[in-house]
């Protein structure tokens, strides 16, 4: 082996060894995130955790929020890219909003720790993660464009349907919601978008388009 391709196996190596620590920093801080006293994690929790130094964090990530946006891309994305997959074909913006609103709160339900994720990662302002900020806003800009939706404007509809749902997502790890809780959640957030009463009671109980999992398994 030529000292170029000892050199290119080591810097490899040392790129596969570096990913590997990084991803176990991010599932750390996962975890750490995925309980009720979330919030109030520190880098040295991190570290504890991932088993790993301090300064050893640090070299991956410049601090929490950094750490915060790596996790949440890695909470959101594939799920986020399921579900929009799931309701492409779904014509109307208004059963778009309803079915991707319900899938997220049906999997909070199945999975509370996904969901106090969720809840401590969108203290950073930005509630379920800046992919899904964009595509609310877009859905909800669609159904003003088409004269479906009745709200001041798309920042307005965005943020009544995502803090609506993030309060849900409060209600369902602290249990004691009814079963449709979802349905009706999405219904009252229709309404709240000018939906008519009927229309969204209808929209929120129509069945859910299946999500494809086995390429987005987060």
């Amino acid at each position: 082996m030529s000292a170029e391709q000892q050199q290119t196996r080591r810097a490899q190596a040392g790129a596969d060894r570096r990913g590997r620590t990084r991803a176990r920093i991010v599932a750390a801080a996962f975890d750490l995130f995925g309980n009720e006293n979330g919030l109030f994690v520190r880098i040295e929790d991190v570290a504890d955790r991932a088993g790993v130094t301090r300064p050893t964090v640090y070299n991956h990530f410049t601090g929490m929020a950094e750490l915060r946006d790596a996790v949440t891309h890695e909470l959101t994305h594939d799920f986020l890219n399921a579900v929009t997959r799931a309701i492409a074909e779904l014509t109307d913006p208004r059963e778009r909003a309803s079915a991707a609103l319900r899938h997220y709160l049906h999997r909070v339900r199945a999975e509370p720790g996904w969901g106090w994720s969720i809840i401590n990662l969108s203290a950073n302002g930005i509630p379920f993660g800046a992919g899904t900020w964009r595509e609310a806003r877009a859905t909800v800009q669609q159904g003003l464009d088409a004269g479906l939706l009745h709200v001041g404007d798309a920042d307005t509809g965005r943020d009544l349907l995502l803090g609506a749902s993030l309060a849900a997502v409060g209600a369902l790890v602290r249990g004691n919601v009814p079963q449709d809780y979802p349905e009706r959640i999405a219904a009252a957030i229709l309404m709240g978008l000018g939906v008519a009463q009927y229309e969204a009671e209808a929209m929120a109980r129509r069945p859910l388009p299946v999500l494809d999992m086995a390429t987005s398994p987060n």
